[in-house]
């Protein structure tokens, strides 16, 4: 009987027409997007072809594929990936810890907070190409990678972090006092859990961030990974 109601059939008739056109129009952006790369591939293919830009310094899509190809049929491709995803899987890992951990040490000190945070503005402030090798001077090239990524994120993580633990809803905090909670109930039970999404939001940016500064160290100092090809490039 419900299946014969005139109105339940126009909406689902409604329903699948709206879904096709969702389908139509992620199936339009994903072709778009390949026929852009497409286009412009064979566009920097033709114009070195035709001696429209330099392909010794321009290079060329044949060129890299028939170089990345020669880099992967010899395995030396391989080490350093291995290289710059080693280095920026510790960097992450590294700022992850350190924001997390210098957030809640702000949290709970408001005097610290007050006192560190332009500090902290000033250091996220400065370029992080200009700090990376003079933290490798001071510190030493063995581990200047790591010591360039983690320059680049864990000042602008450890002020996101702190932002949003001290944005935190006042009641919830009021509640856990109220019914004779203490700061660390607070901490655990409140903030850290509340805090989750911010957490990982916070951990997408640093991802990206941490291979920035691994390859700006592989520039520096490196005699392999990634930035060093560049380099060596």
């Amino acid at each position: 009987m419900a299946d014969n109601n005139p109105q339940l059939q126009s909406v689902d008739r409604f329903q699948k027409a709206y879904i096709e056109q969702e389908k139509y129009h992620e199936k339009k952006v994903r072709t778009i997007r390949v026929m852009i790369l497409v286009l412009f591939l064979a566009l920097w293919e033709l114009c070195t072809r035709l001696d429209m830009v330099d392909d010794f310094i321009f290079s060329s899509p044949s060129r890299v594929f028939f170089c990345f190809r020669k880099m992967v049929l010899d395995g030396s491709i391989f080490s350093h990936i291995g290289i710059t995803l080693f280095e920026t899987i510790v960097s992450f890992l590294i700022v992850t810890i350190i924001g997390i951990s210098a957030a809640v040490l702000l949290w709970s000190s408001r005097s610290a907070s007050e006192i560190l945070e332009p500090y902290l503005v000033m250091l996220n402030s400065l370029p992080k190409s200009a700090l990376a090798p003079m933290l490798i001077v001071w510190m030493g090239s063995h581990v200047h990678t790591i010591i360039a990524a983690v320059s680049v994120a864990v000042f602008g993580s450890i002020l996101t972090l702190q932002s949003g633990f001290s944005s935190m809803d006042p009641d919830q905090i009021r509640l856990i006092y109220t019914l004779g909670g203490t700061k660390k109930d607070v901490l655990t039970k409140v903030l850290l859990p509340g805090s989750v999404p911010l957490i990982l939001s916070n951990m997408k940016v640093n991802v990206g961030l941490c291979l920035v500064g691994v390859i700006i160290g592989e520039f520096l100092a490196a005699r392999r990974g990634l930035g060093y090809l560049i380099i060596y490039g």
